[in-house]
């Protein structure tokens, strides 16, 4: 299983760079980041307006969309709700799917979890959430880039998505992916999303109830057009 392996990163660049590369790309074209998000105890390398790819044409940047260098609301209520409640994480092996930056892994490694895979399929987001450990003063975090969703589920306590339903097909994947999750491993599963139209009008909407509700900082209302709070929810499944 993924959380007996001896290594912290399980990496499979898609660049044809090299990690260090990735790192000292990273690191020169970020900005760390803290008080402006529900977490400012949380210090993460992010895209600002301060970043020189903030003003770049698009097609200049050297790898996919850097997804991972947005601290999204949805994540950013489930690490505050995981930093407010460490019980949910205590003792637990944890997933972070679809992890970005890496907040919502780090929240959890902050909050006492036994062990912690962070998940993405772009593996400049695992070199992040490496650095972004390291800022935050952790071993780096055991970091995937295999695509975990529809593969044989693993036996995690507790995975994490935040801001994941972003789109109707990923959706209703992670929907029949998460019932098998919880069918074999009583895996409990907490998703963070603040209102999009493709989570609230999808059938899995109905099977969530609310844990936490928070209201987002000004900043993060304005990267995020208009978006005024952010929940977290614990989904129970039909089968």
């Amino acid at each position: 299983i993924l959380f007996a392996q001896p290594h912290n990163f399980r990496y499979a660049s898609q660049t044809g760079q090299s990690e260090e590369h990735i790192r000292t790309f990273i690191t020169e074209n970020t900005e760390i980041v803290g008080e402006q998000s529900l977490t400012p105890e949380i210090q993460l390398r992010l895209l600002t307006p301060a970043c020189r790819f903030w003003r770049e044409k698009p097609d200049l940047w050297p790898f996919q969309d850097p997804y991972w260098a947005i601290y999204w609301p949805g994540g950013q209520a489930l690490s505050r709700y995981l930093l407010d409640h460490p019980e949910v994480c205590r003792g637990k092996t944890v997933l972070d799917l679809g992890s970005g930056c890496g907040a919502s892994a780090i929240a959890a490694k902050l909050s006492g979890a036994a062990h912690v895979v962070a998940n993405d399929i772009d593996s400049v987001a695992a070199v992040a959430t490496h650095l972004n450990c390291e800022l935050n003063g952790l071993e780096p975090i055991f970091s995937v880039t295999d695509n975990l969703i529809g593969s044989e589920p693993e036996s995690f306590d507790l995975i994490l998505l935040g801001d994941m339903f972003y789109d109707e097909a990923l959706a209703t994947s992670l929907h029949g992916w998460l019932d098998r999750c919880i069918e074999i491993h009583g895996t409990r599963v907490l998703i963070g999303d603040p209102g999009r139209a493709q989570f609230e009008s999808h059938v899995i909407r109905q099977l969530l109830h609310q844990q936490a509700h928070f209201e987002l900082p000004e900043s993060v209302r304005e990267e995020n057009y208009g978006l005024t709070c952010s929940s977290v929810w614990s989904y129970r499944s039909e089968v």
